[in-house]
């Protein structure tokens, strides 16, 4: 049903113009920060915690924003069937530049921030030789991410439905193997999808948070680097882009890897929390994330 009427209301958009997508869609947003209780308190726990010297009723507020804004994904998605609809300015291209010129392949570290779909999309449109494999999380009765994978797949992207009920060790085998011939896979950085999910603890915002340990572990087995991209909306069609350096991830005997992994995911989640700070309203995580306060950071930083 809601892939059928977001094809209606995409239709529809052709013929009177995006302002009735937006219209639209930021009702819809209401509904679902209105209705959906569970997610709205834990956006606003998270910006009470980002904002601590602010009235409650503003970490409310910024949930109610983040909501509004999170409607911007899907109108770009929209707009993105326009070749020339969005601009972007990019940072740290001629990191995976040299990348691919090299036949060197990565993994390409993305986050709930921002656009990320926008990103890889567009990504692969501004470097046309870079191969790109996404892992996509496979909800049981999914119908709009069903119409993002086709069209991502359509973009020349390389699309990895993994179950997050259950998962497949010939996931990452698979993962692996493209990164081996030289692509680059990209992983989320920022979601763990089960309890029982491996994933490794670290600081964010002075709380411990729960990463994903897929990511770098397959960095570390597979001896390629991490990028850490960030799409982040600079105004209405317009779009900055940045890609960190490579993080690379080794350990020098295998009762190592573990200090190795825990240490790489530290350095993202400190690049998560600068991008958050700068971008607040900008991070699309509806999910429980933030765990137990843990105490301010060492003097050396991150």
């Amino acid at each position: 049903m809601r892939y059928l009427f977001y094809r209606v209301l995409a239709g529809c958009s052709k013929i009177f113009g995006p302002w009735l997508f937006a219209l639209v869609s930021r009702g819809i947003a209401v509904g679902y920060f209105l209705f959906f209780p569970r997610r709205s308190a834990a956006s606003a726990r998270f910006y009470r915690v980002l904002f601590p010297g602010r009235r409650r009723w503003y970490a409310w507020w910024c949930a109610f924003r983040q909501f509004q804004n999170f409607t911007t994904v899907f109108l770009d998605r929209y707009l993105l069937q326009d070749p020339g609809a969005i601009a972007f300015t990019f940072e740290g291209r001629q990191h995976l530049i040299a990348a691919v010129t090299e036949g060197r392949g990565g993994i390409l570290l993305m986050s709930h921030m921002g656009n990320w779909e926008a990103g890889a999309r567009l990504l692969r449109r501004n470097i046309p030789d870079l191969r790109l494999m996404l892992y996509m999380g496979r909800r049981a009765k999914e119908q709009i991410e069903r119409l993002q994978k086709e069209d991502l797949a359509a973009s020349g992207i390389r699309i990895l439905a993994a179950d997050p009920a259950g998962g497949s060790a010939f996931d990452l085998v698979e993962g692996a193997a493209f990164l081996k011939s030289g692509g680059f896979v990209s992983m989320a950085g920022d979601m763990v999808w089960r309890p029982e999910q491996p994933g490794l603890s670290v600081r964010f915002l002075d709380h411990t948070v729960r990463l994903p340990e897929a990511p770098f572990m397959l960095a570390l087995v597979s001896r390629v680097p991490l990028y850490v991209f960030f799409a982040e909306k600079r105004g209405l069609r317009q779009y900055h882009f940045s890609v960190t350096g490579p993080l690379a991830v080794t350990a020098a005997g295998r009762d190592l890897r573990r200090e190795a992994v825990q240490k790489a995911a530290q350095t993202y989640a400190g690049h998560l929390e600068d991008q958050v700070r700068r971008n607040p309203l900008e991070w699309y995580h509806f999910e429980p994330f933030l765990g137990p306060p843990s105490g301010p950071p060492p003097a050396d930083g991150h």
